[in-house]
């Protein structure tokens, strides 16, 4: 299968026309159409997540329904779009992409047990869920606490659901959504989401649980305390075995995560596994407080001083340990470099190679093969690997949909008729290029919801930013003001009103919070957890009451700085639902339907073909000058170039740009040993059917199919707009191969221009 971009942003301005024998070369893999989606849901089951959960149970749903029934579209008016009807569009409009008939989605927790601890998420002292060990998980009853006759059925019993309309599978996979009597794809799925449970490991390792998962070379059985270290033992083979049978490599991949929890993916080894104990852990050096988190001397007082001065506060007979309310067992996660002199996570960079590189580090050092870039069952008939391009990962996390919304034209959020970076009212989340657009006087919204971790600059939105103790200020964009614990009368929209949390427990102010549809009893509003809590609602005579009200999130800053390091393979959604209390269609506030919208629209540029992000610059007659070579695998002294239909063996003057194709990180992977140019159309009668021929009218010359490729931008005056309508409104070019010039089964094809010409 086609990628696309090898190096994002290379052609962030038009390519003139320039000899491609210059020096500087710049390379693009170029994007081709993909019908197979891995779909991997990661849902928090710790405490409090049962109401996002039943929300999600509603959402994914929509979400599986757009992918395998898209909707219809004008294609000249992308806010013009609705649902299919008897499987068909009206006059006017059509499929905004292809249905997708294989799909494989399963679920993950977000608990992996306590690290060596056996205390805190011990399964026998508390629930099996407390450790789902990065399986699949697929049961149907969150209230089971044995886990007894509790499996919905899945395919072959592996775990996951496969859709599979047309049964091409081997065995053959669901080819019903939804039969009216709870059968089907989607009451399953419902099913298993809401499963999940909510007695799950506090410790929530929301991005270690897909690693796990996906990606960690020699996923451990079990992790023991020898000594004072934890130490992996054995191999979780059946781990592998799932990951092997759900993850294909030709799919796209697709990773969305459900938190309304900061990530506290714990290291694992060591002796980190003291963060999950129930004993206070060891006081840190008075540099941390004194001169910051970042200063050499900040360090715990249990380690070696090294070079760094005595230090009375850590004690002389013993090592100190810190008190219960310098250490209360709630925040365990937060601001660990400054509170225990150590970070005891695993760093966001992990997760970010993880999903971007195609080797990655072993638990040694070792630099090793990427599972999600490697054929993990060479036995079969799928050779090609996946590109980086085609690994997603959404976040719906604690951050306040006012955030993330894009703006109407008074400049407030609107997830109904908020516009997109062309003026476009298409209401939903903002994606990965408007976040980094400037944003009420900040650099980008990022520098509002996130801030810079690595300078430890706080949140632009005192919402966004972690703390214990009620903070002050006002939001940006809507210049909501933040409000005191003592002041409920003046709770604002975002996250209610600060509170007093309990001290001996530890807990944080929220990000954002929302109405639950029914007030419940108890939860976060037991008698001792109530201290003002915006979740609560006061007795008439002002005392505390055991009512709940509202839901809470906590602002999930590690998810957000992972998704804003995957640039545009990042997908932003808030936990918090702008409403739910009108799910009518059309309704595109409701629930979560801002983040299905914004997952859809932001995979729909894989699964439509070859929309460009960038323009190239056609000369006169329409051509540009910049070469396609196509890369793939054949039997060895087997490549033959010139034998095949629009094509012929790569030129002498561009054997460098075919150098830099087989540099690609993913050519050892997918074993490329012939590179082929795709030849441009050249003839003015060739070139105009290719750029005026409407799909899906075969491109032809008296009555002769026409073979090859060329180049369509009808804003720059080549080609006619309907040729490109399904590509989104910022990506209106293509590259459009005709005939037998599209991509060979199991190639993947390139566009290489001049990189002097990027700079201009």
């Amino acid at each position: 299968m086609g990628g696309t971009s090898l190096l994002p942003g290379c052609l962030s301005r038009p390519i003139a026309h320039q000899d491609t024998r210059t020096t500087g070369t710049v390379v693009e893999r170029l994007p081709r159409g993909v019908n197979k989606i891995d779909l991997l849901l990661t849902i928090d089951n710790s405490k409090s997540m049962k109401d996002k959960q039943d929300i999600l149970a509603l959402a994914v749903p929509d979400l599986v329904r757009r992918l395998v029934d898209p909707q219809c579209i004008d294609p000249l008016n992308p806010a013009d779009s609705s649902p299919p009807m008897g499987g068909s569009c009206p006059s006017g409009k059509e499929r905004e992409f292809e249905p997708v008939v294989d799909i494989h989605i399963g679920i993950l927790s977000t608990s992996l047990g306590d690290h060596g601890a056996a205390d805190s998420c011990d399964v026998t002292k508390w629930h099996f869920s407390n450790n789902d060990k990065g399986h699949l998980i697929a049961r149907s009853d969150r209230d089971d606490k044995n886990n007894d006759d509790n499996n919905p059925p899945t395919y072959q019993n592996l775990g996951f659901l496969a859709w599979d309309p047309e049964q091409k599978l081997s065995p053959a996979g669901e080819s019903i959504l939804d039969d009216n009597q709870g059968g089907g794809l989607v009451p399953t799925l419902t099913n298993m989401v809401k499963g999940v449970g909510d007695v799950g490991c506090g410790f929530e390792s929301q991005l270690e649980s897909w690693y796990r998962f996906l990606v960690d070379p020699a996923p451990y059985k079990t992790i023991e305390v020898v000594g004072r270290d934890a130490v992996r033992k054995d191999i979780d083979t059946t781990l592998l075995e799932q990951r092997k049978a759900f993850l294909r490599p030709d799919s796209l991949l697709a990773i969305i995560m459900l938190s309304d929890e900061n990530d506290c993916s714990i290291r694992e080894g060591g002796r980190t596994y003291l963060v999950a104990q129930s004993g206070r852990l060891y006081r840190p050096r008075k540099e941390c407080s004194e001169k910051g988190p970042d200063d050499p001397c900040c360090k715990s007082c249990s380690v070696d001083r090294g070079e760094c001065p005595v230090d009375e506060t850590c004690g002389t007979d013993a090592i100190e340990l810190l008190n219960k309310e310098e250490d209360p067992p709630n925040l365990r996660c937060w601001d660990q470099k400054r509170r225990f002199g150590a970070d005891l996570l695993y760093p966001i960079d992990r997760y970010t190679k993880a999903l971007t590189e195609p080797r990655i580090k072993d638990h040694e050092g070792n630099l090793v093969d990427n599972p999600i870039f490697s054929d993990l069952d060479p036995t079969d008939e799928l050779k090609t690997v996946r590109p980086p391009e085609l690994v997603f990962f959404a976040g719906l996390v604690g951050v306040p949909w006012q955030d993330i919304a894009r703006q109407n034209d008074a400049g407030q959020p609107d997830l109904r008729r908020g516009m997109d970076k062309d003026g476009n009212p298409v209401g939903g989340f903002k994606s990965a290029k408007e976040l980094s657009a400037p944003n009420a006087g900040f650099a980008s919204t990022w520098d509002i919801i996130l801030g810079d971790p690595k300078s430890r600059r706080s949140p632009g939105d005192p919402h966004m930013i972690e703390s214990p103790v009620p903070r002050e200020g006002e939001n940006p964009i809507t210049g909501t003001r933040i409000a005191g614990p003592d002041s409920p009368d003046d709770a604002n929209t975002i996250n209610g009103h600060e509170w007093n949390p309990n001290p001996d427990f530890g807990d944080l102010q929220y990000a954002c919070t929302f109405p639950l549809l029914e007030p419940v009893t108890g939860g976060d509003c037991a008698s001792d957890e109530d201290r003002d809590s915006p979740l609560c609602k006061d007795n008439p005579d002002g005392t505390d009451s055991d009512r709940q009200v509202s839901a809470k999130a906590y602002p999930g800053l590690r998810q957000l700085e992972l998704i804003r390091d995957l640039g545009e393979q990042g997908i932003v959604g808030s936990v918090c639902p702008a409403q739910l209390h009108d799910a009518a269609e059309g309704r595109l506030d409701y629930g979560y339907r801002p983040a299905v919208g914004a997952i859809v629209d932001r995979l729909k540029t894989k699964l439509r073909g070859q929309c460009l992000p960038r323009a190239l610059q056609p000369d006169e007659h329409g051509q540009v000058s910049c070469l396609v070579l196509e890369a793939r695998s054949t039997a060895e002294g087997q490549c033959g170039c010139d034998e095949l239909t629009a094509r012929r063996e790569v030129r002498h003057e561009n054997l460098a740009a075919k150098r830099m194709v087989l540099d690609d990180p993913v050519a050892a992977a997918n074993g490329w040993n012939c590179v082929c140019e795709v030849e441009q159309l050249d003839t003015p009668e060739e070139l105009a059917a290719c750029q005026n021929t409407v799909p899906p009218a075969p491109v032809e010359v008296g009555g002769e199919k026409v073979h090859g490729w060329c180049y369509v931008d009808p804003q720059l005056g080549v080609g006619r707009e309907e040729v490109v309508a399904k590509c989104p409104s910022t990506e209106r070019r293509q590259v459009r191969f005709t005939g037998d010039g599209s991509a060979l089964d199991g190639a993947t094809q390139f566009v290489i221009c001049s990189g002097d010409t990027a700079q201009q």
